[in-house]
């Protein structure tokens, strides 16, 4: 039977210190302000960098997946079979990102679960980035090859480590997240790139933030830093800047034969709905259009940026929309998201274990469907928070 005492137990020490996870309610589609619990509110925790969650164009799209397609697969591709239009986004999704081939998965975390098992395991080393996503987290731990760990963004580290260890190891991979998702700033992929060449190692990115981000048109990471063809496997979401659900695996032909064969998610889970697919078409299509919304993002920002900086605030090495709101303090973090809600502004506080304990800050997303009204209503609201709280002079 469950231990009901012990668990109670465990709960009651995360309201104690900060860290139980309060999930509101939302009632309306994604976008600039959104009703949560009741209340209509600006939205400042949706990953819905575009604003693609409910565009028009993807909208109707997903409906007419669904009357093409039905509303489900029914069953594993492996099984059923691939729906044409699974095949065509994995063609339109490597032809954005500059790739022979993708994977489609059902997440981007479901990409890391089953890419990083494939390609390595027990008598192999994956050199990681301590600061890495969960789902590359666990998907190292599940390849059961060597994981060794190397400060954040330390190159020089990185390379000591490569020169003490990668010898003793048949494969070995440098993994990274492009865009880190607390704080928001950029891996050095470019000196990363040497490294995997120089020490023969496969060189993997989950580039999850940086589409609809970063390079020319939102193409992510890779192209930001000129990348093509040295970088062995793109992890990439559908769910952020695409504002729909899955994720895949970009890289050379051979990667995805290879995945096809023993990427577990894959194999053993249904694949996205028509639905999904379809309108993550979409989406590629509007960016392969134009880079206006792209650019909204970052001037929006940019302008975000530079008011909370003279406000006083401390936002990290935020080099991307990602903007962390430096606090420390995990009871003062959860206090200053309740009190940011009381002035309807919906910002949520983000504490261990997303993030080491005593650096819990609150963490916004930026959209381009904010208009400068929205952003200008944020800093005033943040501003007088962080001023009852103490986090900012008055």
């Amino acid at each position: 039977m469950m231990p009901v005492e012990e668990f109670e137990r465990e709960l009651n020490e995360r309201r104690e210190q900060g860290l139980y996870v309060t999930i509101r309610k939302i009632g309306s589609p994604q976008g600039a302000w959104i009703i949560v619990d009741g209340k209509k509110v600006l939205n400042l925790s949706s990953n819905n960098y575009l604003g693609f969650a409910n565009h028009p164009r993807l909208k109707e799209a997903a409906k007419k997946g669904i009357d093409d397609y039905g509303a489900g697969p029914a069953a594993v591709r492996t099984i059923a079979g691939d729906q044409l239009p699974q095949e065509k986004l994995e063609e339109m999704l490597a032809e954005f990102k500059g790739a022979e081939a993708a994977v489609l998965y059902q997440s981007g975390f479901c990409a890391n679960l089953g890419t990083i098992p494939a390609l390595v395991g027990e008598g192999d080393a994956i050199f990681s980035d301590e600061l890495n996503h969960a789902s590359i987290i666990d998907g190292c731990r599940l390849s059961r090859a060597k994981i060794i760990r190397y400060p954040h963004l330390n190159v020089q580290t990185l390379e000591e480590l490569l020169k003490q260890e990668r010898q003793n190891y048949k494969k070995a991979m440098i993994i990274t997240d492009g865009v880190f998702s607390m704080d928001g700033d950029i891996a050095p992929m470019d000196k990363l790139a040497d490294l995997a060449d120089k020490y023969q190692c496969i060189l993997y990115v989950d580039d999850a933030h940086g589409e609809g981000v970063l390079g020319d048109s939102g193409r992510g990471i890779v192209d930001y830093f000129g990348l093509q063809g040295r970088v062995d496997v793109e992890i990439g979401t559908l769910s952020k800047a695409f504002g729909v659900v899955g994720g895949f695996a970009a890289g050379s032909k051979l990667l995805a034969e290879l995945l096809k064969q023993k990427a577990r998610p894959l194999l053993f889970s249904s694949a996205p709905t028509a639905a999904d697919v379809y309108a993550s078409m979409e989406a590629v299509r509007i960016l392969q259009e134009s880079d206006e919304l792209v650019k909204k993002l970052w001037e929006n920002a940019n302008y975000f940026k530079e008011h909370m900086r003279k406000a006083g605030f401390d936002l990290g090495n935020s080099q991307t929309p990602i903007t962390p709101v430096m606090i420390g303090d995990e009871i003062t973090t959860q206090e200053f998201s309740k009190k940011l809600f009381e002035r309807n502004v919906f910002a949520q506080a983000i504490s261990y274990p997303t993030v080491p304990k005593g650096k819990a800050r609150m963490r916004v997303m930026i959209s381009a469907t904010h208009s400068r009204d929205d952003l200008d209503f944020a800093v005033e609201q943040f501003t007088a928070v962080g001023k009852e709280l103490g986090v900012i002079q008055s």
